[in-house]
């Protein structure tokens, strides 16, 4: 295992992670802390412990209190969001509940995460829409470039747009309150697509302005997996239906819109880890002095370290400019030497398995734009070290001192 100072961080007790890991993949599933995975724990025994009462009088308004607290944090009316578990669950349910008709555009980048982007391509097969995606560049000198490449796409047939917030191969923190307004001014909706936005950005989706938004809360929140949130702008509820129509759908009730009889209650479900939500936001209010703000801070000055460690490893200048870096950093790799396609949907690749099992260091190795060429990504939370970045530096090195690694 390649020599690096170790000096371990002290917060790092509060995970359950492998010490003997360097855990530089946050970003993919995120890590949920000691404490959360405790109140996530107290959730699912106060279900079992008496179910028919949980879910027929308690449940709704526990899921109030979580919308309150989530609203708070992410800048927005409580009764404009809906708790779902993942990003990709928001995407499907929006874009089939849109109306499109054929010839319509459904406007995108070559950024957007795959999964998103199978949204788009089976919503265009179903409604005979055309999707179009603008070419951000990568690596990129400025936020503008991606305002640009999205601006010069917009036809009179654009109706509707996905737009990252922060991408997911790249790890771009993209200007989104200027693509939206722009976007908007030419009378295009858009759904953003913030899975990595809570906790790494400072979140203001009224502010922000959009139709429709979304956010992992499993990520930098570091709830647990199967919490994330949709956020509809009221002039779109009465048309966005939940995916799985249930209940709501034939409710009496007028005490509550029909957005929010629908989507609080779509079938039996394990609701621990939505409502441990205000457990997450308070952990991490009450670990770092500061808050969330120095929690967000931290992480990118980490992100921004350890980018320059390994930038200079590789002797590559850093893809992108410091104002679009979040708590992620993506830099370019060499092409992969086998050109197939990874056998997983997600990361499968030889670099990242050596660096893994030779080196003890987690990280993905992303084929992007389209195998063989790939990037490898970092991230940064507050119980990483600058150690676990040199460790992947040093194992960087050391590969690419080897046979047949001189590209690296």
């Amino acid at each position: 295992m390649p020599t690096a100072t170790r000096t371990d961080n002290p917060l790092r007790r509060h995970w359950t992670l492998d010490p003997d890991i360097a855990f530089l993949n946050h970003g993919s599933f995120g890590a949920c802390p000691k404490a959360v995975l405790n109140a996530q724990a107290g959730w699912r025994s106060r279900m079992e412990r008496e179910p028919v009462r949980f879910f027929v009088r308690d449940l709704e308004g526990l899921f109030d209190a979580t919308r309150a607290a989530l609203g708070a944090f992410v800048g927005a009316d409580a009764d404009d969001l809906c708790l779902v578990p993942n990003t990709t669950a928001a995407v499907n349910t929006v874009f089939r509940s849109l109306p499109i008709e054929p010839g319509d555009e459904l406007l995108t980048t070559t950024h957007e995460y795959n999964a998103c982007n199978n949204v788009l391509n089976f919503t265009a097969e179903r409604t005979g829409a055309r999707v179009v995606r603008a070419a951000i560049p990568f690596p990129i000198a400025s936020p503008e470039e991606a305002v640009e490449a999205v601006l010069a796409c917009v036809t009179d047939r654009t109706r509707y747009a996905l737009i990252d917030w922060v991408t997911s191969a790249t790890a771009l923190v993209l200007p989104i309150m200027r693509i939206v307004g722009a976007l908007r001014e030419r009378g295009v909706e858009t759904f953003v697509d913030g899975a990595h936005a809570p906790g790494m950005v400072d979140v203001d989706l009224g502010g922000l302005g959009a139709a429709f938004s979304a956010g992992n809360c499993h990520k930098w929140m570091c709830c647990p997996k199967g919490s994330a949130f949709l956020h509809v702008r009221k002039d779109w509820q009465d048309r966005v239906r939940p995916l799985a129509i249930s209940h709501g759908a034939n409710s009496p009730r007028t005490d509550r819109s029909r957005f929010r009889v629908e989507a609080d209650w779509t079938g039996t479900a394990d609701h621990s880890a939505a409502l441990s939500i205000p457990a997450a936001i308070g952990f991490f209010e009450e670990l770092i002095d500061g808050g969330w703000a120095e929690v967000r801070r931290r992480n990118r000055a980490l992100a921004l370290e350890g980018r320059r460690v390994l930038c200079g490893a590789l002797g590559i200048d850093p893809p992108a400019p410091e104002n679009m870096v979040g708590s992620i950093a993506t830099i370019p790799v060499a092409d992969s030497a086998t050109g197939r396609p990874p056998s997983s949907p997600l990361y499968e690749d030889p670099l990242q398995d050596a660096l893994i099992e030779r080196f003890g260091v987690q990280v993905p190795v992303i084929p992007w734009p389209a195998p063989p060429r790939r990037v490898l990504r970092i991230s940064a939370h507050v119980y990483n070290a600058p150690w676990e970045y040199e460790r992947l530096a040093s194992a960087l090195r050391e590969l690419r001192a080897e046979p047949g690694g001189e590209s690296l």
